[in-house]
């Protein structure tokens, strides 16, 4: 079989659940291709572009967020905190979101806001990425 099932889940409900041909992952160790019988495995992914061809070799892009996949039997599960397409991401708010976590970062800031602003500037970055190669 040249396809592989895949369920994308982000914290508001099914992202995608169909077969692909061919996936590209921001794992945190670098991109990753996923082709169908590719080796079982679990890895953590970073925020960043996921890319994925569905059977009729259409390639789509998805900002994502950190979360986990895994592969196995043929099948990939990927669980994020947040996937959006393109088409739903608001590029002034994603900018506005940029410039108002780079202003509280330069702030005095206990590690848990430190760390919740990283991750707020991470998600509009790769939003505006998205935005960019599109």
């Amino acid at each position: 079989m040249n396809t592989f099932a895949t369920q994308i889940i982000s914290s508001d409900g099914m992202f995608y659940f169909g077969r692909l041909k061919n996936m590209i992952i921001p794992a945190v160790d670098g991109e990753l291709g996923i082709l169908p019988g590719h080796e079982e495995m679990i890895i953590a992914l970073k925020e960043g572009i996921l890319r994925y061809q569905d059977g009729k070799e259409e390639w789509h892009k998805a900002a994502i967020g950190r979360g986990t996949i895994q592969f196995a039997n043929n099948r990939c599960t990927i669980v994020v905190d947040t996937a959006e397409k393109p088409e739903d991401i608001d590029i002034n708010r994603a900018k506005e979101a940029k410039i108002r976590a780079e202003k509280k970062l330069q702030q005095k800031l206990s590690e848990r806001e430190y760390r919740l602003l990283q991750m707020s500037l991470a998600r509009a970055l790769t939003r505006l990425k998205l935005l960019e190669k599109n």
